[in-house]
């Protein structure tokens, strides 16, 4: 028991069962079989809403880990799915991993914090992932980030400039906070119409 206590912790799994752990020393993965718990079962992938199962979906699938060293970790589970009263069928939601994601909540973090600290290719060489899935998991992670912050809380002094990209052919109107020197927003363009949808 205490075992897969650690297992748990080191997969950053909650609310899930270990059932299962094997490793392919020829392909170099460790395959790890989980359920949810009976509370996190049958929830609708986009709401999290309780909602009656639908069918087995297509099997089993994969979520691919943080690496243990040199070894990749993917987790192993069934995907039923099931009929939510808002979002129709869909693929049941997981405690490790959010909703149409091939990797785990801790996978996806880490990949956008490195994103703040180095460059993309850096990123697709350390995780071996690819340089899409870079941004799809940057776009993940903040769809969520966005949901949990007000990006104009406590706003009251703010600078405005654009920058150029593409040999001065395109522009990104900026929009900063002065105090903490975050960026708030930006679009492309740069006139009057660009900053009005900012206001």
């Amino acid at each position: 028991m205490r075992t897969l206590r650690i297992w748990r912790t080191l997969l950053g799994v909650e609310k899930t069962f270990v059932d299962d752990i094997d490793l392919d020393l020829e392909s170099r993965i460790l395959i790890v079989s989980v359920r949810p718990m009976a509370s996190k079962r049958n929830r609708c992938g986009s709401c999290q809403k309780r909602s009656p199962r639908y069918d087995l979906g297509d099997g089993r699938r994969r979520w691919r880990g943080l690496d243990v060293g040199s070894i990749q970790v993917h987790l192993e589970a069934d995907a039923p799915r099931v009929s939510c009263r808002i979002h129709g069928v869909t693929v049941a939601a997981v405690p490790w991993a959010r909703h149409q994601s091939g990797h785990t909540l801790f996978f996806d973090d880490q990949v956008a914090w490195l994103a703040t600290q180095t460059s993309k290719t850096a990123i697709t060489v350390l995780m071996r992932i690819a340089w899409r899935t870079v941004g799809a998991i940057i776009t993940r992670v903040w769809a969520d980030t966005e949901k949990q912050y007000d990006q104009f809380a406590d706003l009251t002094r703010i600078g405005i400039d654009e920058i150029s990209y593409k040999r001065g052919h395109k522009y990104l109107t900026c929009v900063v906070d002065h105090d903490s020197g975050r960026l708030v927003w930006a679009a492309p363009g740069q006139d009057k119409a660009t900053l009005a949808t900012f206001f």
